[in-house]
């Protein structure tokens, strides 16, 4: 055999891509991270009390769907497809404070006493406000 004088076939070209073409992801997407995040549902009715220690980084649930460590996140909210993200705080000094689980409170992740209200006290703990 001469060198150079084989030809090796090839298979067709494919069809140009477009620059900048996206797959559809969208639809697996939507199902773990839907565009409305639900709303937070009522936990409880009265806030908790709870030690916080200086330096340390907490995990407030927003959600209202913790089970386990009411009132922070136990990741119930990825489970569930909420949407939803608990609210990561860091406390300056040791101290006792009232935290919400009603999940109303206008300075999160504190109890402001919205609890109290007719709005919160005629709601089902489990439902949206």
């Amino acid at each position: 055999m001469l060198r150079g004088s084989l030809s090796i076939p090839r298979p067709a070209a494919a069809a140009p891509r477009k620059l900048n073409q996206r797959r559809d992801i969208s639809s697996w997407l939507a199902k773990w991270f839907p565009k409305a995040p639900a709303k937070s549902v009522v936990a409880l009715k009265t806030p908790i009390k709870v030690e916080l220690v200086a330096g340390k980084t907490y995990r407030w649930c927003v959600c209202g769907r913790s089970k386990k460590q009411q009132p922070f996140c136990d990741g119930s909210h990825f489970f569930q497809r909420t949407g939803l993200s608990p609210l990561k705080f860091k406390v300056q000094e040791t101290r006792v404070v009232a935290l919400c689980t009603c999940k109303a409170t206008q300075k999160p992740p504190y109890c402001d006493g919205t609890h109290r209200s007719e709005r919160v006290q005629k709601a089902e703990v489990g439902s949206p406000l």
